[in-house]
């Protein structure tokens, strides 16, 4: 009877370790599903011009160049991407430690005397230990993959952050520089309509105008004092922008800035879209955490499996310090382990948390390449469209000036309405600041281009175009 029961209890244990193990089924990896196509849809380029390193040199503005340069070099979240790469390189040192033998040493010594006896036992010890897991299902090495690709993912993390960081001290940088531009514009309108305003009150004062007529252009000078205030406080925010991007306080920034027509327009034209994917570090952080996930999966589908442990211990034991390293005084021992998960509920949710993980991380990399083929769209048209919209918008101001110059002189000459006057000095006012605006938009819209081109950062040891990161990370990877 007893025989039977413990072959019950071993079948038992064998069946429930079966089981345990057929939950780690064959992993069927989910396509990466990306759609890239030939070609851009407002495209007409047919060479590429990829953005070099340092492409914001291409404004030619040496203080742009000064404040990126900072930039790099203080912002505080480029700072904090860095500290996160140091701790995903540590990660993949602990987690590589399990592939090696761990490796102690130890010594005491001890003084005893038995009840009764005044006699003091001296006692001894000098040992090492050595332990060592066989990787026989490649747990241990899809855990360093995981962390590997993991710092990797780190790596391209701060790229995403360092583009970002100099996107947004060149966008801020152009908009201060507009805004600047529209004040100076703003005050010679004051300058001008002050003009015309004594130039209607000599008139009323000889009875050739109306107090109406004053009172009109009284408006139009108070409404163009009024636009001062605003486009100062633009100027002024702009500054404390650029200078949380250089991690200073604001007291301790001073820009000089300038026009937006004295800079020059870099030239930067996208590839094939699938160039984008290889290129831009967001779509590079989204393939590494998807190859990090897929590890996750391997070592959570390992977990099932028995695990094999070698063991060593040796040293020297004696009551003597003398005889302590003599041949008489050595011991050793020598053992080998396996371990075989029964019934263990967490390995089974363990394994489905790895494979939504997998799922969340492939469905984010698809969003992240649609993305980035939205972002080159967007960025073709809109420096396409702007580019003509400031061509016309300059030829409005230019017919716009004419205008109002030959109102001006008949309104010297008494050969005008004050009404025709009106309408031209306000029509010039709104197209010379419209102008500034298209021609800030268009620069925006270049500095959009280089960010939807990946920039030209290669922070992660992977320049631009290398290999995917899928291909590269699984390379030798535990058989699925």
């Amino acid at each position: 009877m007893r025989t039977i029961t413990a072959s019950g209890k071993a079948a038992a244990i064998l069946l429930g370790a079966l089981a345990l193990s057929g939950c780690a089924d064959k992993w069927d990896r989910p396509a990466l599903g990306i759609d890239a196509p030939g070609r851009w849809k407002d495209d007409s380029e047919s060479r590429p011009v990829w953005p070099a390193a340092d492409w914001w040199r291409g404004f030619g503005s040496a203080e742009l160049t000064r404040l990126i340069e900072e930039a790099e070099r203080s912002n505080q979240d480029i700072a904090q991407a860095k500290a996160r790469i140091e701790q995903a390189d540590a990660q993949v040192r602990i987690n590589g430690a399990s592939l090696i033998p761990l490796i102690s040493t130890s010594g005491d010594s001890s003084l005893q005397r038995s009840a009764g006896s005044s006699r003091l036992i001296g006692g001894l010890q000098a040992q090492g230990s050595a332990s060592y897991e066989i990787d026989f299902w490649g747990k241990n090495r899809a855990n360093v993959i995981s962390a590997k690709a993991s710092a990797l993912s780190s790596r391209f993390g701060a790229e995403v952050i360092a583009l970002s960081t100099v996107t947004s001290v060149a966008d801020t940088y152009f908009a201060l520089m507009g805004a600047q531009e529209r004040l100076a514009i703003a005050r010679g309108n004051v300058k001008s309509a002050q003009t015309i305003f004594d130039a209607i009150q000599a008139r009323v004062e000889v009875g050739t105008a109306s107090a109406l007529d004053r009172a009109q252009q009284r408006s139009v000078l108070d409404q163009q004092k009024a636009t001062i205030p605003s486009i100062e406080q633009e100027i002024r925010t702009n500054e404390t922008a650029l200078a949380l991007l250089l991690g200073r306080p604001p007291v301790r920034v001073d820009i000089k800035g300038g026009r937006l027509a004295t800079l020059k327009t870099p030239k930067v034209a996208p590839g094939i879209p699938s160039q984008v994917l290889a290129r831009r570090p967001d779509v590079r952080e989204a393939e590494a955490n998807l190859t990090a996930t897929d590890a996750d999966v391997t070592a959570a589908r390992a977990a099932f499996l028995p695990s094999f442990n070698l063991t060593a211990q040796g040293g020297f034991e004696s009551v003597a310090l003398r005889t302590l390293f003599s041949s008489q005084s050595t011991f050793y021992s020598l053992g080998a382990g396996l371990t075989q998960p029964i019934l263990n509920p967490q390995l089974p949710g363990n394994l489905d948390l790895a494979k939504g993980q997998y799922r969340e991380n492939l469905f984010a990399y698809r969003q992240t390449t649609i993305q980035s083929f939205v972002d080159v769209e967007n960025a073709l048209i809109s420096v396409r469209k702007t580019t003509e919209q400031e061509r016309l918008q300059q030829a409005a101001v230019k017919s716009a000036r004419e205008a109002y110059d030959i109102a001006q002189a008949q309104l010297r000459e008494g050969a005008v309405d004050i009404t025709t006057v009106l309408t031209t000095q306000q029509t010039l006012f709104s197209a010379q600041d419209t102008l500034v605006n298209v021609r800030l938009s268009r620069f925006q819209a270049i500095v959009s281009m280089f960010s939807a081109l990946g920039g030209g950062w290669a922070a992660s040891g992977k320049p631009p175009g290398a290999g995917p990161v899928i291909a590269a990370a699984t390379a030798g990877a535990p058989a699925r």
